[in-house]
C-alpha cells in the first residue's frame, strides 16, 4: 500500500513537472506556485521514506513456534532420541551411581604414572651402568680401524654397487611402536654431524667402546615394550640409537642433528646456571668479528634451559644491556626469552672503544645480587667474555668480587685471528676456574663454545652424582625427517655417563648422556577420558609451570600450508591457559609440589574457539615424585560429577557389540596393545573382542571401561533396528536428511547414513578424518559437548564450520540421562547430521504467508512473506551464526557481520552479552618498522648493498657447514647438496607470525529475553526488526526490514582477534616478573679436588687463504 501510494504520487509529480515545463512562460506567479508545490511535494516523499515497513510479532511468533515444532518433529523422528532415553530409562532401577572422587582420581593417576615414569628412569640407569663399565675396560687405541653402521650411509652403494665405507646391508622394517618407521630391533647404529669426521681416533674409539649398550638397548626393550628411543650421545659428538634406522638429511644433504646441542644432553650434564654474556661490540669488532660473535652468543643461548637464568651485556666506551628491560636482573632462559635475545644481538651494531672492565663490574654484581636476594638458580654462575682482545687490568675487579673463593666461573672466547691479547684473554679464564677458547671461524663456534659445559660438569663427574634430569615438552621434529615424528609432543629422561679411570679422575671427565623419550600422548592415556565426564580433562607442568600436556595447548600454527611449531610452544605457563586463576593459586600450588584442590568458575571455549561456555570447575592436583611433574585434572559440576556402572553378560555384550553400525574410540585404551608386538597391528574394537571370546587372554583391559561398553552396547543395540526401519519405511527418508549417530560415554559409536555416499555432502562426518567429531584422547566430540548444554529431550543445532562446494551441513544434537534417586549422569548423546537446505527449506516454507490469508486483525504488513525483497529473514543460534539467510554468504558467519545494526541492537536491549575470551598462545603479523620509505630514491645503492650483503651471508654460510677436515673423505659428499642453491629460487611473499597475546568476543543468547522488536534510526531512513525465540531450541527467528541501510552509523561486529598492545611500562613489568618456580633438588657447583689448571688454549688449526681457494678450485672440478 505505501509503495504503490509512493509510485502515485511519483507519476503526480512527474505530471506537475511536465506541465511546469509548459507553462514555463506564464510569468513570474506561476513560477512562485510552482517552487511552492515543490517543495511541498518534497516534504511528503521525505515523510514517506522515513516511514519504516511495520512487521507483525505475532505472525514471526506463530512462525517461531510452527518452525520450533516441524524441527523438533524431524529430529526426534530421524535420531530416535525418545527410543533411546527410553532404552536407558528402563534400566535405572538396575544401575549403580557413583560420585567420582577427584582427590582418589588424580591420586591413583600420579601412582600410575609414577610407575611407567620409573620403569624409564629403571632403563637409563641400566644404560648408564654399562656404559661407564664399558669405558673403564677400554683401553684407548690411536690406530684403531673399526667398521661400524653410519645410519646416513647403510643401504647405500657406489657406482660399482658395492657397500660404501661404514654404510653395508643394514635390515630395516616398518614398525607400529615406533610411529611405522622403517627400524632394526636388534641393531642400534651410529649418527655423526658433518661438522664431525667419522673417522676421527675419538669417535672410532668411543663407537666401539659403546658396542656395549647394544644388548642392554634390547634388554630394555624386552622388559619395557612401551620404551620408545634408547640412545647414547657422546662427548665427541656421535649418536647411538636404538633402534637402527636410516638417517635422513636435510634438504642441503646435510646432518646438522648434534646430540651435544640437545637439551637433554644439556641439562644431564650440568647443573642450573646462572650466565652472563658480555660482549665486546667496540670499533674493532666490525664485520666477521661481529658475526661469529653473535653466533657464538646465538649458541651460548641454545646450551641454556628453563632451570637456567642469563642476562646480555655489551660495551665499547659505556656498558648497555641488550634488552634495557632486563636492567639489573636475571631472567629464566626459557624458550621465550631466548628468542627474544636473539632478535636483540641481530641488531647489535659496534661503535667506540672496547673498556670491558665496568662490564664486568656489572655481570658481577648482578650475579652477587641474585645469590643475595635467593634469585636465579643458585647454583653454578658464569660470565661469558666474548671479545677480541682485553687490555685493561682486570686483577682488582676479581679481587674485590671473586677472589678467593672463584664462585663465579668466567668463560673467554677470543674472536678473530689476531692473537696478540691471547694470554691476557687466557689468563681472565684461568684465574676463575673458567675455559680460555679462540674462535676464528663460524666453523669453530660449535666445538669451542660446548668446552664450558664440560667444565661445569667436572664437579658432578667427580663427585660421581648421576642425578636423572627430565625435559620440558619438546617436538623433535630435528631427529627425524617425517611427519610422524614431528608432530609428537614428548619429554625425555636422561643422565650423564661418566669415566671412572682413576688417572682421569680430577680432570672429571664426562663420556657422554644416555637417555630415552616418553611420548606425553601415552602418559596422558593414563588419565582415561572416560572417568572425566565431559568437559573433565587432566594436564601435566613442569616445576617452572610451563605445560607438558593440556587439552587447551596449541603448539602449532600454520605458515602458508605447512604447520610448524611455535616459537615459544614449550614455555606456554599454566597461568596462560587456565587464565582464569588470576591470582594464580592453582598455579603456585602446583609448582610448589603440594597436593589440593579448589574452585573456579571459567569460560570456556568449544568449536575452536568460536562459541563459550560457563562452567564451575573443580581442580584436583598432585606431584608425580621423583619427576619435577605436577599433574592436575578438571571436573565440571554437572558434568563429570557421577558415574554410573551396570551389569550384563559378556555374550550379550559381545553380540550387540559385534554389529557394522558401532566402533569405539580407537584412540582410548580399552585393551593395551603396544605391550605385546603381536596385538600392535589390532584397532581397539578387534583387541577387545578377541580378549572377550578368548582369542587373546593375555591382554591387559581396563575392566570398568569394557564393563560399560557391553552394557552400552546392548542398551543401544534396539537404534539400529529403528533407523533400519526408517530406511526401509515406504514414505521413505526426507531430502537431505543423511546421518543419525549416538555416542556414549564409554566412547561407543553407532550411525545410520540414511544417504549414500555419492550424494552425501557431509561426506567427512563421522569419519577418521573427522577429528573434532570423533571420540578423541584429548575430547569427546563437539556434539556431545554441545548437547549437554540443553536439557535432555531438547535438540540442539549448529552448524559445523566445515564448508563444501556441495553445500554446508547442519548438526542437530541432544543429551540422554540416567537418573537414580536425584543422582543424574549423562549416558551420551544422539542427533542427526542433515543438509542446510533442507532445514532451510522447512523455514522458507513456513515463513510465506498465503494470498489468501485473513488479515483483517493484522496490525502490519499482510500477507508477510520472507521471499519479499524488501524482508530479510534469518535463523541464528544461541552464539549469534547464522544457520538460514538468503544469502549462502551469510552461512556459519557471525550475525554481526552480516547486520550490524541489528545486533547492536540485540546487544544493547540485554538479549545477546558480549564474552570476553583471551589467547595467550595466538600469533600476529610482525609489523616491519624497518622498512625505509626511502629505499626507491637509493636503489641502485640499495641493489649494491644487497649483492654484497647476499654474497657475504652464503660465503659466511659456506664457511659455517663445511667440512675442511672431512672434505679428502668423499663419502661425506656422496648425496650432499649445496646448502645455497636456494638462494636463487623465487619465494612466495608470506606474513612473519610471531608471539602475541589476542583478545576476541564471544556472544551468547540471554534466554530471560523471549522476544522484542524495535526500529532502529539511520539517518533518513527507519528500520524494523522481530525476533523471536524458536521453542524447544537454541534458536532466534529474525525478520528484518531490508530496504534501510544502516551500514554507516552501525559497522559490522567481528570476531576478529584483537592484539593486546601493552604500553612500554607494562611490557616491561610484564618480561621483568619472576614467577614461582620450584629448583632442581641437586647442585653441583663445586669440588676440592677439581682440576682448574685444565682452562683451555690447545693449538688451533688455522686456514690459509691459498688453501681455502684450492678447496674451492678442487669443489669446483668435482662438480
Amino acid at each position: 500500500m505505501q509503495i504503490a501510494a509512493a509510485a502515485g504520487m511519483s507519476r503526480w509529480g512527474a505530471g506537475i513537472v511536465g506541465n511546469a515545463i509548459k507553462s514555463e512562460r506564464s510569468g513570474p506567479h506561476r513560477r512562485r506556485q510552482m517552487m511552492l508545490m515543490w517543495i511541498i511535494l518534497s516534504s511528503s516523499l521525505c515523510l514517506i521514506v522515513d516511514a519504516q515497513m511495520k512487521i507483525s510479532p505475532e505472525t514471526v511468533q506463530q512462525w517461531a513456534i510452527s518452525f520450533g515444532k516441524e524441527l523438533a518433529a524431524l529430529s526426534a523422528r530421524y535420531s530416535g532420541a525418545k527410543l533411546l532415553q527410553k532404552k536407558y530409562k528402563d534400566v535405572e532401577g538396575a544401575v549403580k551411581m557413583e560420585e567420582v572422587d577427584g582427590e582418589e582420581l588424580v591420586k591413583k593417576f600420579a601412582e600410575e604414572m609414577e610407575e611407567m615414569l620409573g620403569r624409564k628412569m629403571k632403563s637409563v640407569k641400566r644404560l648408564a651402568e654399562v656404559a661407564e663399565d664399558a669405558d673403564l675396560h677400554h683401553e684407548y687405541n690411536e690406530t684403531l680401524e673399526f667398521d661400524y653402521f653410519n645410519s646416513l650411509l647403510i643401504n647405500t652403494v657406489d657406482v660399482d654397487g658395492d657397500p660404501i665405507p661404514l654404510g653395508g646391508e643394514f635390515a630395516l622394517e616398518e614398525n607400529e611402536h615406533f610411529n611405522k618407521l622403517p627400524v632394526n630391533t636388534q641393531l642400534s647404529n651410529i649418527q655423526v654431524p658433518t661438522n664431525v669426521y667419522n673417522r676421527d681416533q675419538d669417535i672410532l674409539n668411543g663407537v666401539y667402546m659403546s658396542e656395549a649398550l647394544n644388548d642392554i638397548f634390547i634388554d630394555n626393550f624386552q622388559k619395557d615394550p612401551t620404551l620408545t628411543w634408547q640412545y647414547f650421545g657422546s662427548a665427541t659428538g656421535f649418536f647411538r640409537l636404538y633402534p637402527g634406522i636410516q638417517w635422513i638429511p636435510d634438504e642441503n644433504g646435510v646432518v646438522t642433528f648434534d646430540s651435544r646441542n640437545r637439551n637433554w644432553y644439556i641439562q644431564a650434564a650440568t647443573s642450573p646456571k646462572d650466565v652472563i654474556i658480555v660482549v665486546d661490540v667496540s670499533g674493532s669488532m666490525k664485520g666477521l668479528r661481529l658475526t661469529i660473535a653473535k653466533h657464538t652468543i646465538n649458541t651460548i643461548l641454545d646450551t641454556l634451559g628453563e632451570n637456567d637464568f642469563v642476562n646480555i651485556i655489551a660495551y665499547s666506551d659505556y656498558v648497555r644491556y641488550v634488552e634495557p628491560c632486563f636492567k639489573g636482573i636475571l631472567v629464566q632462559a626459557d624458550l621465550d626469552n631466548r628468542e627474544h635475545f636473539k632478535l636483540l644481538v641481530d641488531g647489535l651494531h659496534v661503535k667506540g672503544e672496547g673498556k670491558v672492565k665496568n662490564a664486568m663490574k656489572e655481570s658481577f654484581k648482578i650475579l652477587n645480587e641474585a645469590a643475595a636476594l635467593g634469585q636465579g638458580s643458585l647454583c653454578n654462575q658464569a660470565i661469558m667474555l666474548i671479545t677480541d682482545g682485553a687490555m685493561e687490568d682486570f686483577q682488582d675487579v676479581f679481587e674485590e668480587f671473586n677472589w678467593p673463593e672463584r664462585r663465579v666461573r668466567v668463560f673467554t672466547y677470543l674472536i678473530g685471528r689476531e692473537m696478540t691479547f691471547a694470554d691476557n684473554v687466557k689468563w681472565i679464564a684461568c684465574n676463575n676456574k673458567g675455559y680460555y677458547t679462540h674462535i676464528s671461524t663460524l666453523a669453530d663456534v660449535q666445538e669451542n663454545v660446548m668446552e664450558y659445559l664440560h667444565v661445569l660438569s667436572r664437579p658432578m663427574v667427580i663427585n660421581h652424582d648421576h642425578d636423572i634430569i627430565w625435559t620440558e615438552a619438546y617436538m623433535d621434529s630435528v631427529l627425524f625427517n617425517t611427519q610422524a615424528q614431528s608432530l609428537l609432543m614428548m619429554t625425555s629422561v636422561a643422565m650423564p655417563v661418566f669415566s671412572k679411570k682413576e688417572e682421569t679422575l680430577s680432570h672429571g671427565i664426562l663420556l657422554g648422556v644416555v637417555g630415552t623419550d616418553v611420548a606425553l600422548r601415552e602418559l596422558m592415556r593414563l588419565a582415561p577420558r572416560y572417568k572425566l565426564g565431559i568437559q573433565g580433562y587432566a594436564f601435566l607442568i613442569t616445576n617452572n609451570g610451563y605445560i607438558l600436556s593440556h587439552p587447551e595447548l596449541r603448539p602449532l600454527y600454520k605458515e602458508g600450508k605447512k604447520l610448524k611449531p611455535k616459537p615459544n610452544y614449550n614455555s606456554v605457563d599454566l597461568s596462560e591457559v587456565e587464565w582464569e586463576d588470576t591470582e594464580e593459586k592453582l598455579r603456585t600450588a602446583m609448582v610448589k609440589g603440594e597436593t589440593g584442590t579448589m574452585s573456579l568458575d571459567v569460560r570456556s571455549s568449544v568449536d575452536k574457539g568460536r562459541r563459550v561456555m560457563f562452567l564451575k570447575n573443580d581442580y584436583f592436583y598432585t606431584v608425580i615424585n621423583e619427576t619435577p611433574f605436577s599433574l592436575g585434572i578438571v571436573l565440571s559440576r554437572g558434568y563429570g560429577e557421577y558415574i554410573f556402572m551396570g551389569n550384563v553378560s559378556v555374550e550379550d555384550g559381545l553380540h550387540d557389540l559385534m554389529t557394522p553400525d558401532l566402533i569405539i574410540a580407537n584412540e582410548w585404551t580399552y585393551c593395551e596393545t603396544d605391550i605385546d608386538p603381536a596385538h600392535r597391528k589390532l584397532t581397539q574394537l578387534q583387541a577387545v573382542t578377541q580378549y572377550l571370546t578368548g582369542k587373546e587372554p593375555d591382554l591387559e583391559c581396563d575392566a570398568q571401561l569394557l564393563q560399560q561398553t557391553l552394557f552400552d552396547a546392548v542398551v543401544t543395540a534396539p537404534m539400529e533396528a529403528y533407523w533400519t526401519a526408517l530406511m526401509l519405511n515406504t514414505s521413505g527418508v526426507d531430502e537431505g536428511i543423511e546421518t543419525a549417530f549416538l555416542g556414549t560415554r564409554s566412547g561407543l559409536l553407532r550411525f545410520q547414513r540414511y544417504t549414500g555416499i555419492e550424494k552425501r555432502i557431509g561426506k567427512s562426518f563421522l569419519t577418521s578424518t573427522d577429528k573434532e567429531n570423533m571420540f578423541t584422547l584429548d575430547h569427546f566430540p563437539v556434539w556431545y559437548r554441545r548437547a549437554a548444554e540443553n536439557p535432555a529431550g531438547q535438540f540442539l543445532y549448529y552448524m559445523p564450520r566445515q564448508d563444501t562446494r556441495a553445500g554446508r551441513i547442519l548438526i542437530s544434537t541432544t543429551a540422554v540421562t540416567v537418573t537414580v534417586g536425584k543422582k543424574t549422569a549423562i549416558a551420551g548423546a544422539i542427533g542427526v547430521q542433515m543438509t542446510q537446505e533442507a532445514f532451510a527449506s522447512k523455514f522458507w516454507a513456513i515463513t510465506a504467508q498465503p494470498n489468501d490469508t485473513d488479515c483483517s486483525n493484522v496490525d502490519g504488513v499482510c500477507p508477510l512473506r520472507c521471499d519479499r525483497f524488501d524482508l530479510e529473514c534469518y535463523v541464528i543460534d544461541n552464539n549469534g551464526f547464522v544457520l538460514v539467510s538468503k544469502q549462502r554468504s551469510d552461512m556459519g558467519r557471525f550475525f554481526g557481520e552480516t547486520d550490524g545494526s541489528v545486533m547492536t541492537t540485540l546487544i544493547r536491549m540485554g538479549m545477546f552479552k558480549r564474552v570476553s575470551l583471551f589467547d595467550y598462545q595466538a600469533m600476529c603479523k610482525m609489523s616491519l618498522h624497518s622498512v625505509s620509505s626511502a629505499r626507491p630514491l637509493l636503489s641502485p645503492f640499495y641493489g649494491l648493498a644487497s649483492t654484497l650483503k647476499w654474497f657475504l651471508s652464503n660465503f659466511l654460510l659456506f664457511l659455517l657447514e663445511f667440512n675442511f677436515c672431512g672434505f679428502w673423505h668423499t663419502e661425506h659428499l656422496a648425496d650432499a647438496k649445496p646448502s645455497y642453491s636456494g638462494s636463487f629460487t623465487h619465494k612466495k611473499k608470506v606474513d612473519i607470525l610471531q608471539p602475541c597475546d589476542t583478545e576476541y568476543p564471544s556472544f551468547v543468547y540471554e534466554p530471560s529475553v523471549k522476544e522484542t522488536n524495535s526500529i532502529i534510526k539511520c539517518g533518513r531512513c527507519q528500520k524494523m526488526f522481530v525476533v523471536q525465540q524458536i521453542p524447544e531450541s537454541n534458536l532466534l527467528m529474525l525478520v528484518v526490514q531490508a530496504d534501510c541501510d544502516c551500514s554507516r552509523q552501525h559497522p559490522p561486529i567481528t570476531l576478529e582477534p584483537k592484539e593486546v598492545i601493552y604500553i612500554a611500562s607494562v611490557k616491561c613489568d610484564r618480561m621483568r616478573s619472576q614467577k614461582i618456580r620450584r629448583r632442581p633438588e641437586s647442585c653441583h657447583a663445586y669440588h676440592a679436588h677439581e682440576n682448574a689448571n685444565d682452562c683451555g688454549g690447545a693449538s688451533f688449526i688455522s686456514l690459509s687463504a691459498f688453501l681455502l681457494l684450492v678447496c674451492l678450485s678442487f669443489a669446483a672440478l668435482v662438480s
